[in-house]
């Protein structure tokens, strides 16, 4: 319950508020890491944990169980630390394709390979997203709830870079008429909230997320390149907000962690960001609209580490925010 509260404490109000989230806690198991977590979402469709992950079953194992009461637990601290609170609050999912990618058949290849697999998986994605968020929703009344897909695995599946059960071959690789199909029947079970797609791996594909109408874009600044920017300008421009990932999290420590990594300064943080996006043509004020974030995930890190990113984050933002009004 700690981590939750510490959260939504340490998000930053003044100016351009934060937006506190649901956290993920993937050191508990499987069950609480991205790909078991939204297997436990699926609705009538039934997941159990083998040594090659998540795969379809008839009947629900006991690892579902788990992470069925692992949400449980989160839902009931989240209900608890944000009794009265109002103000955007952040449910992450992983996207169709991410998860179709991870999840496997019966018979142990991925779901991604069966056209009719792939096809009742997104639909039960977005029905358990659908129920995850009204949940969310109700349990904190007054907060206004949005929905985060993560998809770092899409490139992979666009590109049919993911390899066979065998490890010997490759799968073919989704269209994308049918990628953004998906992509759009799990940000529709959002219904009127706010939505965003994240994605860290390089090669986002950009122009896939406009069209799937994501309401905006997460992307780890570090891998963009010229044309990639070119690609964030023509979003932005399209009215889709760009959530910046600045904050290295492989190079921010506490301030008592010894010979850990030093803390960046939060100007130069924002630099390369500021740079490249007057590079592109975006004018300097557009950059108010700009969510700051950690370039990836905090899963993997110390509850201290993860604190002292969320509070370069904080400061980065407004950095930023001066920087807008330059």
């Amino acid at each position: 319950m700690r981590l939750v509260r510490d959260i939504l404490t340490r998000t930053p109000t003044g100016g351009e508020p934060g937006i506190p989230y649901l956290p993920e806690l993937p050191q508990r198991g499987p069950g609480a890491a991205l790909v078991g977590r939204a297997a436990g979402l699926l609705v009538d469709l039934p997941v159990d944990l083998q040594p090659s992950g998540w795969r379809l079953v008839d009947h629900p194992g006991r690892d579902a169980e788990r992470t069925a009461a692992w949400l449980r637990t989160d839902l009931d601290e989240l209900a608890e630390v944000y009794d009265g609170y109002q103000g955007l609050l952040k449910v992450q999912v992983a996207g169709p394709w991410t998860l179709a990618s991870q999840l496997r058949l019966g018979r142990g290849e991925r779901v991604v390979v069966d056209p009719g697999a792939r096809r009742d998986v997104i639909a039960s994605l977005a029905e358990g997203v659908r129920v995850h968020l009204a949940t969310v929703g109700r349990l904190v009344p007054g907060a206004d709830v949005m929905l985060q897909l993560d998809e770092p695995g899409l490139p992979s599946v666009l590109s049919g870079e993911l390899p066979t059960s065998s490890g010997f071959g490759r799968l073919p690789a989704i269209d994308l008429p049918e990628a953004q199909e998906a992509l759009m029947t799990v940000l529709a079970a959002a219904e009127d909230r706010a939505t965003v797609i994240h994605c860290c791996a390089p090669a986002a594909p950009l122009g896939l997320l406009r069209a799937a109408g994501a309401g905006g874009v997460a992307l780890d600044v570090a891998t963009l390149g010229e044309s990639a920017w070119e690609s964030v300008a023509t979003c932005v421009e399209a009215g889709v907000r760009f959530w910046a990932g600045v904050v290295p999290t492989d190079a921010v420590a506490p301030a008592n962690a010894g010979r850990a990594p030093a803390r960046p300064e939060h100007h130069e943080v924002i630099a390369p960001l500021v740079r490249r996006w007057r590079a592109v043509g975006l004018p300097t004020g557009a950059l108010a609209g700009v969510v700051v974030t950690p370039a990836c995930g905090l899963a993997g890190l110390t509850p201290d580490r993860a604190r002292a990113v969320q509070e370069l984050v904080a400061d980065a933002a407004g950095a930023l925010s001066e920087a807008a009004r330059a």
